[in-house]
């Protein structure tokens, strides 16, 4: 007998001794289970969120648009009358052909003459009916998605459906939100990473975390109670009391704890081989950390700065309570001008009725959000995976 025959006779027994056989593992299959259906679970509320979105923004973009005229019957409209009388004041193009609301029942003008007008009843399916005096008179119109991100223009009562106003005051805000949470996010990495030695690391990554645990209702009114008066104290009176400038430096130092905390965490995966090879190559302590360690973490450092862009574009109250209130079509940084969160915020804490103009158009804008948010999580896992360096 050989000696391959031998050991393999050996290993055969000493199996056989052991009695390996599979065992029942009870709790590592719950465990299996629950982390499943946490997976499910979040799956299944992205689904949600998506689903809800779409049909309540489609709402929004399904023709008619029903928008206050804030006109009303002047006399009581019983069910087979053809001709009626609305109240002079108001707003909104009547005009032949156009559908009217009152306040359930769908109607189609043929004919107007001052206030009177002529209608067919009982239109798009609509059962004619008795209208009371003083009933609330709509009027249907058209929203395209090429006026919805062309114009310049956001009030959804008159008719107005641009969203340019409101996106670009959430991109102005977040172009200034990076232009401070960018460097300083990332020195603070590379100073913790690279020269902190570990005590002082122990106790300033807690301090700058702390940061990101402070609520941003009270970045919110940092913003509008230092910051405004700083900018005005620097730059005179053309900055206003609301302004996109001051609400953005604030969410830039909101955000630094992120862009800091996930730089370094990538900065930290780089092997310790590449900076003693560099070290001994007669690099300095500076020239290892900006040639060799941050272009090696490039794939995170990226991936830090899209999640600090997207914490940005989804920042609510310190907009809300320190950039302004109503939409602004403005490149100036010192001029008040609402975002896309503090639109929602505002218009959501009225008294807003099912499938009006306004309630239909906030879900307009949460799925343009989620988009924008989307978009940057599909670029930044791209990068990610473009400039991923892996070591052995």
């Amino acid at each position: 007998m050989n000696k391959r025959a031998i050991i393999q006779q050996a290993l055969e027994k000493q199996t056989a001794g052991m009695g390996l056989k599979k065992r029942a593992r009870p709790f590592e299959t719950v465990i299996g289970a629950v982390l499943w259906m946490c997976g499910a679970l979040s799956i299944l509320t992205t689904i949600g969120i998506v689903v809800v979105l779409g049909k309540e923004a489609m709402l929004f973009f399904t023709p008619p648009a029903w928008l206050d005229t804030n006109r009303t019957l002047v006399d009581e409209l019983d069910a087979a009358a053809t001709s009626f009388e609305i109240s002079s004041s108001g707003g909104g193009n009547l005009e032949a052909g156009k559908l009217i609301k009152v306040p359930n029942e769908v109607m189609k003008i043929t004919a107007v003459d001052g206030g009177v007008l002529t209608v067919e009843r009982g239109y798009s399916g609509t059962l004619a009916e008795s209208h009371n005096k003083d009933a609330e008179v709509f009027i249907g119109d058209d929203i395209s998605l090429v006026e919805f991100f062309t114009s310049t223009k956001w009030f959804p009562q008159l008719g107005e459906f641009g969203i340019l106003p409101l996106l670009n005051a959430t991109l102005m805000t977040t172009a200034i939100a990076m232009l401070v949470a960018l460097p300083l996010g990332l020195s603070a990495a590379v100073y913790l990473s690279e020269y902190a030695a570990p005590r002082a690391r122990a106790v300033l990554k807690p301090i700058l975390e702390i940061l990101a645990g402070v609520p941003t209702v009270v970045y919110g009114y940092f913003a509008l109670t230092f910051m405004t008066p700083l900018l005005r104290s620097l730059f005179g009176e053309q900055v206003q009391v609301y302004n996109t400038a001051s609400a953005g430096l604030v969410m830039g130092i909101m955000i630094i704890p992120y862009v800091s905390s996930v730089s370094e965490d990538a900065l930290n995966a780089v092997p310790r081989a590449l900076r003693e090879a560099s070290y001994g190559l007669g690099a300095t302590r500076f020239e290892t950390a900006t040639r060799v360690v941050v272009p090696a973490a490039l794939s995170g450092v990226i991936a830090a700065f899209i999640l600090g862009i997207s914490r940005a574009i989804g920042e609510t109250m310190i907009v809300a309570l320190a950039a302004g209130a109503g939409p602004n079509f403005t490149f100036n940084f010192f001029e008040p001008a609402e975002t896309m969160t503090g639109h929602i915020v505002r218009i959501s804490g009225g008294d807003l009725s099912y499938n009006s103009i306004d309630y239909n158009s906030l879900f307009a804008i949460g799925l343009t959000l989620f988009f924008m948010t989307l978009a940057l999580n599909l670029i930044s896992r791209q990068v990610t995976k473009r400039f991923r360096e892996v070591y052995q």
